[in-house]
């Protein structure tokens, strides 16, 4: 970095004791000689050949590979004592024409006397700061840099003009063959700025001693070829760009192209051809689901290619918002073009899956009508052998109930048959190129047919239901009268029992036993009824059981007892109208015998009369201890003890009376009854 006193340049060469290489130094030389301008050269440059450490042979050997160079100045910097007997035998000042510079031989603390303090290094003395190795780095960058970017321009330079003439095949061939560089160009780039960066920050930054100081003639010269370098580096890397950036896309135009063709060539080919095999609906619900995961098989092998359509609508809207013109035809046409070949395919997919689906539905409405008509069936089939009219009417609900879902179910199977049936009579704007009028009258057929045999069957259950309907209604009425002449019985029984033991009373005069015998006769006239009530319903469950062909199973018990007891409620109701009509005979014998008046003794001339109530007395007396005798020979009382002896102590009280008339009677002269 130091300078002579002519502004030429000093280049400084450190010897040693160790064994230099000439050559290595030779090379060295001629580098370091080359390195600065022609404008320096012509300047001249002073050398200092620091031989303190070397020999003399070394150091006239360094001396002479500097003549023929650009040198005009020598200085050896020799040791304190030893030089002094050689120097005789070789004197260079003699030689300087030859040679073309002067040598000057001189001590290190002399050296000032030919170059200025501030331009020597301390190890002569000097004051100028200089780091040998952070200029080597230096140079060693500026010149990979130098090498990288020249072979860097080359490279783009060819791949560039190469992509700007020929026609469109040659400038491809051409950017094929050259189209990456051999380094990468953002790292050329960075170097570089990095190396500039540091080239100018040393002409302002001082070392780190904090002396400021010049930069290297070198340095000087580098900074313009290294921004000389990344200028045209950046130009020709936008340029390769822009190339990259054309080439991508119409390497992904082709692409597009490309993969476009494939979807579309497969969607109208094996795509259409797999749907085109696929026409039938199946008989069954386990048909049906076959041709369903056959049709999810023939689905999931095109959601792949749809997946690559997705991809690519994405791929060509991006390059459409790009917006070159050039290219907006073509990918429009290709993304219509797409479009309508995969919204066509999925169309077809989506019908084919609701046709399934639709049959699907069908075959499970019909299986499910086909279990209930079977289950219904079953129920007729099977005699019905109730145990009371409860569970008939609810088995009876049960059959309604059962009629009306297999009517819903049919109607439901109708709904999906019709549904089903507009979809097929659809299916010809779905071809797929293919005539599919044979295979649709197939599938007519057998939806129809279905529909049919379901209703010749529910009609077939519904004339069973009817008879069945009739049959339970008759049992029905047939356990319903069997109740109602059980409760006849019932009834009866309890009228009986209400005889025996309430009507008991035979009145305390003959107008008070008159109205007993007319409720009497009443109260017979509801026991009368009942029976008779008992004997029609008993009447009407023999018709219904010869109409149902079956056994009554209460006739031939509820009949006798039925009788029985109206046997023995005649036979107690005739005891009863007896005792009541005897006592309205001795009561009204009794009274008006009571009611004559004493002063006509000719009224009472006979005395017959008195003997007859009183016999009339006895007699109803002993009727009344008498039990009533059954035809079965049972016997019952009426009411109980004590209720009898009431009924029989009125009797004796009005007998009493009448025997103390007719001792009146037959003494005129004795007392009142009263007395």
């Amino acid at each position: 970095g130091g300078k002579d006193r002519r502004s030429g340049l000093i280049l400084t060469i450190p010897l040693c004791l160790e064994q230099t290489s000439m050559d290595e130094l030779s090379v060295t030389l001629d580098y370091l000689l080359s390195i600065p301008s022609d404008k320096c050269k012509a300047r001249g440059f002073t050398v200092i050949v620091d031989g303190r450490k070397s020999q003399w042979n070394v150091v006239k050997t360094v001396v002479l590979m500097l003549q023929a160079t650009e040198v005009s100045l020598v200085c050896v910097v020799k040791p304190d004592e030893f030089w002094d007997k050689k120097v005789t035998h070789f004197c260079f000042w003699k030689e300087k024409d030859r040679l073309g510079f002067e040598v000057i031989l001189v001590s290190a603390n002399k050296l000032t006397r030919y170059i200025e303090p501030c331009q020597l290094t301390e190890d002569f003395g000097g004051t100028l700061t200089y780091d040998h190795m952070d200029w080597l780095n230096k140079r060693l960058v500026f010149e990979k840099f130098t090498k990288e970017s020249t072979s860097l321009l080359d490279e783009l330079a060819l791949i560039n003009n190469g992509s700007d003439k020929g026609t469109q095949q040659e400038r491809e061939r051409s950017i094929d063959l050259n189209f990456l560089p051999s380094v990468d160009p953002e790292t050329v780039l960075q170097t570089g700025h990095e190396l500039l960066s540091e080239l100018q920050q040393r002409r302002f930054n001082g070392s780190d001693g904090g002396v400021s100081w010049s930069p290297m003639d070198d340095e000087l010269l580098a900074q313009p070829q290294v921004m000389k370098l990344l200028d045209s580096l950046r130009e020709q890397y936008t340029r390769y760009q822009e190339v990259c950036r054309q080439r991508s896309k119409r390497t992904q135009l082709e692409e597009i192209q490309q993969k476009v063709m494939q979807v579309v060539n497969w969607l109208e080919g094996p795509g259409s051809e797999q749907l085109r095999t696929q026409w039938g609906i199946g008989d069954s619900i386990r048909a049906s689901q076959a041709l369903q995961q056959k049709h999810e098989e023939i689905e999931s092998q095109h959601s792949e290619w749809f997946a690559v359509y997705v991809e690519l609508n994405q791929q060509i809207a991006a390059l459409l918002n790009a917006g070159d013109e050039e290219d907006l035809v073509e990918l429009k046409a290709l993304q219509q073009q797409l479009s309508d070949v995969c919204y066509r395919q999925a169309s077809q997919l989506e019908f084919r899956q609701n046709l399934l689906q639709a049959a699907l539905e069908f075959h499970s409405v019909a299986q499910d009508l086909s279990q209930q008509l079977d289950g219904l069936l079953g129920m007729l089939c099977v005699d019905v052998a109730p145990a009371d009219g409860a569970s008939i009417q609810q088995t009876l609900k049960l059959l309604e109930e059962k009629l009306k879902s297999v009517d819903l179910g049919l109607q439901g199977l109708r709904e999906k048959g019709q549904s089903l049936l507009d979809q097929i009579s659809n299916q010809a704007s779905w071809a797929y190129g293919k005539d599919v009028t044979i295979e649709n009258k197939e599938n007519v057929d057998h939806i129809q047919g279905v529909m049919e045999d379901m209703q010749l069957r529910k009609q077939r259950c519904e004339d069973m239901v009817d008879v069945r309907r009739l049959k339970m209604l008759q049992m029905v009425q047939l356990f319903k009268c069997e109740e109602d002449a059980a409760q006849a019985v019932e009834w009866l029984s309890e009228l009986l029992d209400a005889l025996l033991k309430t009507h008991i009373r035979l009145g305390d005069d003959a107008q008070e036993t008159k109205v007993l015998l007319e409720k009497h006769r009443k109260f017979v006239d509801v026991a009368q009824s009942t029976y008779d009530y008992g004997r029609q319903l008993l009447q009407a469950t023999v018709v219904l059981c010869q109409s149902l062909r079956c056994t009554s199973r209460s006739s031939g018990d509820t009949l006798p007892r039925l009788n029985r007891v109206w046997k023995q409620f005649t036979v107690t109701s005739e005891e009863r109208v007896h005792r009541l009509e005897t006592a309205v005979a001795f009561h009204l014998s009794a009274e008006k015998i009571l009611q004559e008046c004493p002063e006509q003794p000719e009224a009472f001339n006979e005395m017959e009369q008195f003997d007859e109530i009183e016999a009339v007395g006895k007699s109803l007396l002993d009727r009344l201890t008498v039990p009533v005798v059954y035809p079965d020979g049972s016997e019952q009382y009426f009411g109980s003890p004590s209720d009898m002896a009431s009924a029989a102590e009125h009797i004796r009280e009005k007998m009493k009376l009448v025997s103390l008339k007719k001792q009146q009677l037959r003494q005129p002269e004795a007392t009142t009854p009263e007395s």
